[in-house]
């Protein structure tokens, strides 16, 4: 049963991105780039990476209340450190999609579908045990 919440967690975060993405992208930035006048920013956003920015962040805070409230909720953690630790996993998941996708595309020559896919799966299990674990683990 445990399991099953995390694939719907999952699932509904997924689902709610692409939404988020599609709205963003389409609604809110019209499909044009944002140009930005801040000194320590690039000056110029693609609308697809805007629009994946505000997918990102709305899609941190679903997942984050769906792991808390319906997959680990025997989680004693204080909600802050759990967010804390969640925000680790994710970033490093981030990373590791990055690193893994150049090394597995570029280094050994895979078909990106197929190196996206697999790495999906291989990041969907890390980040249950990690969440498990970690993020929202039960103190004795």
């Amino acid at each position: 049963m445990h399991t099953f919440r995390y694939l719907v967690s999952g699932a509904s975060t997924a689902a709610t991105g692409v939404i988020v993405y599609y709205i963003a992208y389409n609604w809110i930035l019209k499909q044009e780039d944002v140009h930005l006048s801040v000194s320590f920013l690039p000056r110029l956003i693609t609308a697809p990476v805007a629009a994946l920015a505000i997918e990102s962040l709305i899609t941190f805070f679903v997942g984050f209340m769906l792991n808390k409230y319906l997959v680990f909720t025997q989680s004693n953690l204080k909600g802050r450190i759990q967010l804390f630790r969640y925000g680790s996993v994710v970033a490093t998941n981030i990373l590791l999609n990055y690193a893994l996708l150049k090394m597995l595309v570029e280094a050994f020559g895979f078909y990106p579908t197929l190196a996206k896919l697999f790495i999906t799966i291989l990041l969907a299990v890390f980040s249950y045990f990690s969440q498990k674990h970690f993020s929202f683990k039960v103190r004795k």
